[in-house]
């Protein structure tokens, strides 16, 4: 197993490869296909099958033995290299065809003949349009998929009715996966149409992550899963699962962040973590797939289209210099917005109060006059001037108040937001400011912990406010309006996770981002 990735996925500068390049290393599995550390199974060696799909090409496949196949795809025959897996009932097969750089991950349900087949492909020149309304094209490296839904042919035999399809069933569930590679991963499958997933060994930096995600039911306890890493390394998993024994087997195809081609199969083993409730409808039962229209506009959908939350593609980038010169043509406080709709009330618990902030490790030392409910003066201990400022505090508890203000003049703008227990005199100021190494218009920030000077309390010299996973496998969610409900999750110490919730309440499009944990 290779050394754990210290960058964090959203920050890596991952290589667009090209068309060709992606063809070169797919060279790399010519001859041996998906490689795997369990045993392939033999079982369809010597034989022939033929899938039916609907809407979808006619499968013709003959296996010579346990590694080689050929397939006729509709009127094109193909030979090359496979692996197959079976779990109860379900046999799991994948294989590519290198001069197309598509592929077919196929799983056969042998009780009802039953199959679905997910092709996937690199170097799509697809075009998507944004939840922002912006159109992109696709990166090469990222993996396309397209579900197909049908039957193995059997003579005399008419064909089933039913198909396995999409299903909201997995919808809240949280399962811990350990596979024979030794990877292992947290994988909440908390939106009809979204993972999020911490990954244990690839990574060191204990985020989770968000990536568009299909879920297909195969019967009560059987379901099929796959998820593409996009905006990250493009990087497609796929999966069956038995929820009654916890295992699976499945498939990882696409270029990590050393451009390495990953193509694999695994077994795996695991447990269930917890569950979410889901909100939707009792009648609905998610076998219609949940995508995302183009702005203004009515579009028909194409192959491979998903409903992929791409904020790295909306986001408009500006430089440090463009930044500030935006805020000094305009810089607005506390203006009203529709987040706010369902605000607390906000507080006049600081009014009449004078105290100093005192941070640790060098920290700054802050002096406060607070006289009215919406103004209040400060000055840092290194200056004389006293600055008048907007401000807003909530009582968050008890004598906590919580309160934000701008710092007069600040390049970059900067902002405080503090928690200050007017009980025992702790403090935490989580210090924000505009620009990163990244982004000139991305808010940084850290933690401050400190003590407050304030008549009537004697701060306590050794103890804190301090970071806490207190909160992490817990998930709330919040009506900010009529138009707005996100149920955020917390999945991992340093980062959390926000998903939207659609008309119906069921969960849709879901994103992440690192975060702070503090216990006060």
């Amino acid at each position: 197993m290779s050394k754990p990735m210290n960058i964090p996925m959203h920050r890596f500068k991952y290589t667009k490869l090209t068309k060709s390049q992606i063809g070169e290393k797919l060279k790399a599995i010519a001859e041996s296909g998906p490689v795997c550390r369990s045993e392939f199974t033999d079982e369809l060696s010597g034989k022939s099958i033929r899938i039916i799909t609907d809407d979808g090409p006619v499968f013709e496949y003959s296996f010579r033995d346990k590694k080689n196949l050929s397939v006729k795809v509709d009127a094109n025959t193909f030979t090359g290299s496979y692996g197959a897996l079976t779990l109860k009932n379900i046999i799991f097969f994948s294989h590519m065809i290198l001069s197309e750089q598509r592929g077919y991950n196929v799983f056969v349900d042998q009780d009802t003949n039953l199959v679905t087949i997910i092709e996937v492909w690199f170097s799509s020149g697809r075009k998507e349009r944004t939840m922002g309304g912006k159109e992109i094209i696709i990166d090469d490296r990222e993996v396309q998929r397209h579900i197909y839904y049908g039957y193995v042919e059997k003579k005399g035999q008419t064909a089933p009715e039913t198909r396995h399809h999409l299903t909201n069933r997995i919808e809240g569930k949280g399962m811990y996966w350990l596979q024979d590679t030794g990877i292992e991963t947290l994988e909440l499958y908390s939106s009809v149409v979204s993972t999020n997933f911490v990954e244990h060994t690839r990574l060191m930096d204990e985020l989770g992550y968000c990536s568009p995600s299909d879920y297909v039911l195969v019967n009560d306890n059987i379901f099929i899963y796959n998820r593409t890493e996009c905006e990250f390394s493009g990087i497609f998993t796929s999966y069956v699962v038995d929820l009654f024994t916890r295992t699976q087997v499945g498939v990882r195809l696409g270029f990590n962040e050393k451009d390495e081609l990953e193509y694999y199969m695994f077994r795996g083993e695991g447990e269930i973590v917890g569950e979410l409730t889901p909100l939707g409808p009792f009648e609905k039962i998610g076998n219609e797939p949940m995508s995302a229209p183009a702005t203004g506009t009515s579009r028909t959908p194409v192959k491979g289209q998903r409903m992929a939350y791409r904020p790295v593609r909306d986001f408009v980038y500006m430089t440090d210099e463009e930044v500030h010169e935006a805020a000094l043509k305009s810089t607005t406080n506390f203006t009203a917005t529709d987040m706010a709709v369902n605000n607390m009330p906000f507080s006049d618990i600081l009014v009449g109060k004078e105290f100093t902030l005192r941070y640790d490790r060098g920290g700054p030392v802050i002096h406060y006059k607070v006289e009215e409910k919406f103004k209040l003066k400060y000055r840092e201990d290194k200056e004389t001037t006293w600055h008048e400022v907007e401000y807003r505090a909530y009582e968050a508890d008890h004598d906590l108040a919580w309160f934000g203000h701008l710092l007069v003049d600040s390049k970059p703008r900067t902002s405080l937001l503090i928690a200050l227990d007017l009980t025992n005199g702790l403090t935490t100021c989580i210090h924000t400011q505009m620009g990163t190494e990244y982004y000139g218009n991305e808010v940084s920030y850290y933690a401050l912990f400190g003590v407050a000077d304030l008549e009537g309390i004697n701060p306590p010299k050794y103890l804190r406010h301090e970071f806490s996973d207190d909160l992490v496998g817990t998930a709330w969610s919040w009506t900010y309006s009529n138009a707005m409900t996100s149920m955020h999750l917390f999945t991992a110490p340093n980062s959390h996770s926000w998903t939207i919730y659609t008309a119906d309440q069921s969960l849709g499009s879901q994103w992440c981002g690192p975060s702070l944990l503090v216990k006060v």
